[in-house]
């Protein structure tokens, strides 16, 4: 049998608190594909934390950073750079005659993971008590067992897994960048085809919009309402018992949006609640027909959809009927096409928001209803295909990071002999 040596011999826990330094400091994070990194404007975010510089803990390069509620998922790594980290982040010095790669590359393994996962204990939680928060102990990190492995053995095998990860690493980032052009190819798709139509020859003339200089001449400018009806959506008083009884009706809420987030799906599909009709009656909420076009206002704002079925939605949303002049899928794409003119009319500073009068100010391109059917069945076509290579990317990322998780796994237990590898 291998020897073992407990955890905690090999790490010690840093409980330094950030104090004055905060200020000074980047803010550092953990993520569970890139191990610890600057947070995103870690210069705004670190002055926030120093507001309470009792709860922020100090790391240095190279410290073993865990986030302690999501170690069972693999979140945690060698910290780059002197920095602060959260309350919720376990801040551990290696032992200098142990490889700090070696050791990460062995806690991030699956088996480890595995392991931390069955360490985890719940804390805090709801009034009723039955709602835990995880959270992985040091303590219970520290009576963990690793293998005895030797120096020398330990620098070979984390060598080796260094450059194996680079590789999967740079493919990795190749693929998002070729994710990142998809989606900005897709959004340049959609503004031509509703702002300038499907016919390059056309006669241009200015538009007068924010997001597409110029529309075709046979085509007009209108305002949303002279050719759409608007409707909003309302939640009926939780405080009537009645009114949540029987229910039936299909109620788009905030808890469907995430169908709507990566602009892939048309039409709404179920929702994850129904309200009554006597809720319904009761409450400005309308039924509202099939075809109905949706637009997200508040929190999650800008993201568009249609009513495959008669439904009702809550207050989160403007909802568009079509008139003779207008298709419900063209109307979706042109809030697609609208999307960064949307996203710049949000009002609030916690909880943004579109407001009615900005929603019912919105102006859109109108060509014939024949040449919108056509754009809209272009679109689907064209949006499907760039969909398909995004998804091949996805899923070649999904594959690079199992493989790379199967081959550090591996390594720290011994299936594979590193010495062998050149």
């Amino acid at each position: 049998m291998t020897d073992s040596v407990r955890l905690k011999w090999l790490l010690t826990e840093s409980d330094a608190r950030a104090g004055l330094e905060a200020g000074t400091l980047p803010l550092l994070s953990v993520s569970i594909s890139w191990g610890v990194r600057r947070r995103e404007s870690s210069d705004t975010t670190t002055r926030a934390a120093a507001e309470d510089l009792s709860n922020y803990k100090l790391c240095r390069a190279g410290d073993l950073v865990i986030n302690r509620m999501r170690a069972f998922q693999g979140a945690l790594g060698i910290a780059p750079e002197d920095g602060v980290v959260s309350p919720d982040y376990a801040v551990l010095r290696v032992d200098p005659t142990v490889d700090k790669r070696w050791l990460n590359y062995f806690l991030s393994s699956e088996f480890t993971v595995a392991t931390m996962a069955s360490l985890v204990r719940g804390i805090g939680g709801t009034e009723a008590g039955n709602v835990r928060t995880p959270r992985l102990n040091v303590s219970d990190l520290q009576s963990m067992t690793v293998p005895a492995v030797s120096a020398e053995e330990q620098r070979a095998i984390a060598d080796h897994l260094d450059r194996e990860s680079a590789r999967i690493d740079t493919l990795i980032e190749e693929q998002q960048r070729l994710i990142e052009m998809l989606h900005a190819r897709r959004q340049a798709v959609i503004e031509s085809a509703v702002g300038r139509g499907l016919d390059p020859a056309a006669p241009m003339q200015s538009s007068g919009l924010f997001w597409t200089t110029e529309v075709p001449q046979h085509w007009t400018v209108a305002n949303i309402r002279k050719v759409a009806t608007m409707k909003t959506g309302h939640t009926p008083s939780r405080s009537k018992p009645e009114y949540w009884v029987d229910c039936t009706i299909p109620w788009f809420t905030l808890a469907d949006v995430w169908q709507l987030r990566d602009g892939r799906q048309t039409y709404l599909g179920e929702t994850v609640n129904l309200i009554s009709e006597v809720g319904l009656a009761n409450s400005s909420a309308e039924l509202l027909p099939a075809g109905t076009v949706v637009l997200s206002r508040t929190a999650s704002v800008g993201f568009s959809g249609i009513m495959p079925v008669e439904m009702a939605t809550s207050q989160d949303f403007w909802n568009w009927i079509p008139g003779d002049r207008l298709i419900a899928e063209y109307l979706m794409w042109t809030f697609r096409a609208m999307r960064n003119e949307i996203q710049s009319l949000m009002i609030g500073s916690t909880h943004k928001t579109i407001y009615q009068p900005t929603a019912a100010a919105f102006r859109v391109p109108l060509p014939p209803v024949a040449e919108q059917q056509r754009i809209a069945t272009y679109l689907n076509d064209q949006t499907r295909k760039i969909d398909t290579l995004i998804a091949e990317s996805e899923r070649l990322i999904d594959l690079s990071r199992e493989r790379r998780a199967a081959l550090i796994t591996a390594a720290v237990t011994g299936q594979i002999d590193v010495r062998e590898m050149v």
